[in-house]
């Protein structure tokens, strides 16, 4: 199982690749700092899962969730964000993510998501 992990920032994708580490142990990651990554990065391998950062330099990640629906439709996308829920995660799961977690969850919530997205997926 491989998991892109899409955030601006190299510190949260490190800690989202370790809380996902320790849950996933078969888990393999790559990771992407802004859209055009992401999209690089899915061109050239498939993927279980994206957990993907709703601001992302240059397009935003509702910009690349809308590409990516577009190209990789059955690809579950969990959004990661620190924008409370109740702002974005209804316009976010209507333009095609497959879950919302605020990064001011606990970990286990991410691990948990994941878990449940992939299973369904899989």
């Amino acid at each position: 199982m491989k998991i892109l992990i899409a955030d601006d920032h190299a510190v949260v994708r490190r800690g989202l690749r370790e809380i996902l580490a320790d849950a996933l142990p078969d888990a393999r990651f790559a990771e992407a700092a802004d859209g055009e990554e992401v999209l690089r990065q899915l061109a050239i391998s498939p993927y279980g899962v994206l957990l993907l950062d709703i601001n992302m330099p240059g397009r935003s990640g509702l910009d690349v969730l809308h590409d990516v629906k577009e190209t990789y439709p059955q690809l579950p996308v969990i959004i990661v964000s620190v924008h409370p829920a109740d702002q974005y995660a209804t316009r976010c799961l209507r333009a095609g993510a497959t879950a919302y977690v605020n990064k001011d969850n606990a970990p286990d919530t991410l691990a948990l998501t994941t878990r449940k997205v992939l299973e369904s997926a899989g």
